[in-house]
């Protein structure tokens, strides 16, 4: 049987072909680490991968929702500790009030307490990244509006921003509310206002009327006591969050460099074998292509 030596040239050449492309691909491996580089080189684990990396980017934007979250509700916290020590010094001035105090020594009290007024406004109405941070949604709107007399001092003030909250995803089922919520929002207008009540007591320089005014402010401060222990709360399921999407991204890295590592030894293996046959094929292909069409004929 005749064999024509085209067809013999064109096998030899295709085989020499596919040893060099094993080889190239065995040598991408060992220098890259990775034995996937392409989807044909396993497409089943391609498809794993690529699902595994979309988890990680939702991950990733868990982490960010996280972080965004906490960032609002240490601002939040930051404001309402502002807050409380104006309360704490409220109550100062409120029991000194009800001792025996001439009405000059009640006035300047009531001086102080002025300033105090507008320390809570501005602290009510404090602002995070360009956002009203105790405006429930109304994140445009300054929450505490006051309404002055003649000579600029505070009367009263009312909130007026809304009674809803932002949810932010922290994972694919859980979500959380880093703001201050409505009862907290609406007690801080209530509380200025006790404010402005001590302050008018104290300028009345009546110690009764100063008396008077303390149940409603210390209400007020067991609401921003509350309030600042729901932050803190919040604050650690932020955080405990935060930990888990960081060992669920380890996790799912795991996975996918399971996926596509190579077993370097193994694979250092396979590249000297296909060298090895490579050579070889060589060496082959030289011996045979010095074969004539005579050789053939005989």
């Amino acid at each position: 049987m005749r064999v024509a030596s085209n067809t013999v040239s064109d096998d030899i050449v295709r085989q020499i072909q596919q040893l060099s492309n094993q080889q190239a691909k065995l040598q991408s491996q060992v220098a890259s680490g990775q034995r996937i580089n392409l989807p044909e080189d396993d497409p089943a684990a391609t498809g794993r991968v690529l699902n595994l990396a979309s988890e990680r980017r939702q991950i990733v934007q868990f982490g960010n929702n996280a972080s965004k979250a906490l960032a609002i509700a240490q601002a939040s916290y930051s404001g309402l500790q502002g807050i409380k020590k104006i309360s704490d010094r409220a109550g100062e001035l409120a029991t000194l009030g009800t001792g025996v105090l001439g009405p000059d020594a009640l006035k300047a009290y009531g001086s102080e307490m002025d300033q105090l007024i507008e320390q809570a406004v501005q602290a009510a109405n404090t602002r995070f990244s360009g956002d009203y941070i105790y405006a429930g949604t109304a994140l445009n709107t300054p929450p505490i509006t006051a309404t002055r007399n003649a000579s600029g001092q505070i009367t009263g003030v009312t909130y007026v921003g809304n009674a809803a909250q932002a949810a932010i995803p922290l994972s694919e089922a859980t979500n959380v509310t880093p703001s201050t919520n409505s009862t907290t929002n609406n007690g801080l207008s209530t509380f200025i206002n006790n404010l402005i009540a001590l302050r008018d007591a104290l300028n009345s320089g009546s110690t009764t009327a100063v008396a008077a005014s303390q149940p409603a402010l210390n209400s007020s401060e067991d609401l921003l006591v509350s309030a600042i222990a729901d932050n803190g709360g919040v604050q650690t399921r932020i955080a405990a969050s935060q930990s888990q999407q960081a060992d669920r991204t380890t996790s799912v890295d795991q996975l996918i460099s399971s996926e596509t590592s190579a077993d370097l030894p193994a694979t250092i293996v396979k590249l000297n074998q296909a060298q090895t046959a490579y050579q070889a094929a060589l060496q082959s292909a030289s011996n045979i292509m010095k074969l004539s069409l005579l050789d053939y004929v005989r």
